[in-house]
């Protein structure tokens, strides 16, 4: 069976450094990140997980994953979550971002 078109996969990944600089415990830092990590994936439908950072409570560092077909529509989406964490009412600093996106 021979496929009339390719399809193209896009995976965008993004790692955001934060620092919760009113926080003094793991506990109000799971609070905090548990909080945000919900509502980002109920409002932009991806993969959230703290992936560094686990043993301080001051410093995380969050992996979001969007799959698409479409490479601007997963830039689109990954920028947005990233202006949702800055401009949000969360208690958290944004120290850094990356996305990258890979093509399939």
């Amino acid at each position: 069976m021979l496929l009339s078109a390719v399809a193209v996969m896009n995976v965008g990944v993004c790692r955001i450094s934060l620092r919760l600089p009113e926080n003094l415990s793991l506990k109000g830092k799971r609070r905090v990140l548990k909080s945000m990590t919900t509502q980002v994936r109920n409002k932009f439908n991806v993969c959230v997980a703290e992936v560094s950072d686990q043993e301080l409570w001051q410093l995380a560092t969050l992996g979001v994953c969007c799959l698409s077909n479409d490479k601007r529509y997963t830039n689109e989406v990954l920028s947005k979550v990233v202006n949702f964490i800055t401009n949000g009412r969360f208690e958290v600093e944004m120290l850094d971002y990356e996305i990258e996106i890979i093509s399939f």
